[in-house]
């Protein structure tokens, strides 16, 4: 199956690179590009990619504004967003979960890390590894607010909140099983019930749930 992909990024060389590096994959093939937020937007209306490789820093509309548009229009609920950043000292990537990424990408990760990041989010998966990205949001993830439409984590299970906890840790399905004794389709399972009852839209909503209601804490481990 192919992952069809929108760039957007408002240096005409950062999406020429990225366009070839794509094209190189046999799995991938770039469906558009946009030069600000707001062609993202209508790019992403018109060509229906399943992701969005998006730049937080563009004329017009910018990329967390752009995100926002794409993560709350009905018709675009299988476009995921993988936002573009530099490194951890970009508080505005917290705001682009908060928007409805799906994780975000350092703009000098390697180019078989871009790739791996889009397959994992294109895949269903956030991009929330224990690395840079909890960093990250630990540091910021303070002022209240509310992401998701659904309850709050009260209403799950004593398991249900083991797993938000590890979610929110950054691990993937097959390491939530390992750390509690459970088969991986057990853990997806309980992850998808997690979206289902927080009515969150995939993960990356998760972390930003569990961080704000306090059930992970900054420096949890």
């Amino acid at each position: 199956m192919t992952i069809r992909v929108l760039l957007a990024d408002d240096q005409t060389l950062v999406r020429a690179a990225f366009a070839m590096l794509v094209e190189s994959a046999r799995d991938m093939e770039v469906v558009g590009e946009a030069g600000s937020g707001r062609e993202a937007v209508a790019a992403a209306r018109e060509m229906r990619p399943d992701l969005v490789v998006m730049d937080i820093r563009m004329p017009d509309l910018d990329g967390i504004e752009a995100t926002r548009l794409i993560a709350a229009d009905e018709e675009l609920a299988g476009v995921r967003v993988l936002v573009l950043t530099t490194y951890d000292t970009d508080e505005n990537i917290v705001e682009a979960l908060r928007a409805g990424a799906s994780g975000f990408l350092v703009k000098d990760t390697r180019p078989a890390d871009l790739l791996d990041a889009i397959r994992t989010v294109a895949a269903g998966e956030a991009l929330l590894s224990p690395g840079p990205t909890a960093r990250l949001i630990e540091r910021f993830l303070r002022s209240p607010s509310v992401p998701v439409a659904g309850g709050g984590p009260e209403c799950l299970s004593d398991r249900e909140r083991e797993v938000l906890a590890l979610v929110a840790r950054g691990l993937n399905n097959t390491e939530i099983a390992e750390t509690l004794g459970l088969s991986p389709l057990t853990a997806k399972t309980h992850v998808s019930r997690i979206m289902g009852k927080l009515g969150a839209r995939d993960r990356a909503q998760l972390v930003i749930v569990a961080y704000e209601s306090g059930t992970v804490t900054p420096g949890t481990r």
